[in-house]
């Protein structure tokens, strides 16, 4: 492969890179680079890092062409979400509060929070969007209430109390 340094210092970068980085796609394409960099064959270093030749030969070009920068990912494309960065966070508020009284459960889950969206925020939401947005916020889609609103603990010592024995003796 027709690949050489670009600059002296990439080398550095291009060994970090392919140590610290935690994403194995992204490992890779600094490996790749290095591979190519010490003169092996797109095929030998495919067949090392079980990636394809056309992998290796794409990263390695896009380093020759662009540096170090050029591995990076590009933006992508997507529908940008509905909530700016305010109402994300107001709405991760709320979530962690857990339920009210006007919610009529003991827990939020992603029905609740789509209504809440709804009723809330004015936001329209699928499901599967609430769920993709909880993730994306690090909130759980199913967390237990700790303790339920008609938790008794006193109704409960006494049922326990007067509770007749399982087994007749």
């Amino acid at each position: 492969m027709n690949v050489t340094l670009r600059d002296e210092a990439d080398r550095a970068l291009l060994e970090a890179g392919a140590r610290a980085n935690r994403h194995p796609a992204r490992r890779d394409r600094f490996r790749a680079v290095l591979g190519a960099l010490d003169g092996g064959e797109a095929s030998e270093i495919a067949r090392q890092l079980h990636r394809s030749r056309r992998f290796v030969q794409a990263w390695a070009y896009r380093y020759r062409d662009g540096g170090v920068a050029a591995l990076e990912d590009k933006p992508r494309s997507g529908k940008p979400c509905r909530l700016d960065e305010q109402e994300r966070e107001r709405f991760r508020r709320r979530m962690l509060a857990g339920p009210t009284d006007a919610d009529g459960v003991c827990t939020l889950r992603g029905p609740e929070a789509r209504k809440i969206l709804d009723a809330e925020f004015g936001k329209r939401y699928s499901l599967p969007a609430v769920y993709a947005l909880m993730h994306r916020l690090n909130l759980s889609p199913l967390r237990p209430a700790r303790k339920h609103r008609k938790n008794d603990p006193e109704a409960m010592k006494k049922w326990l109390e007067d509770a007749p024995l399982l087994s007749r003796a």
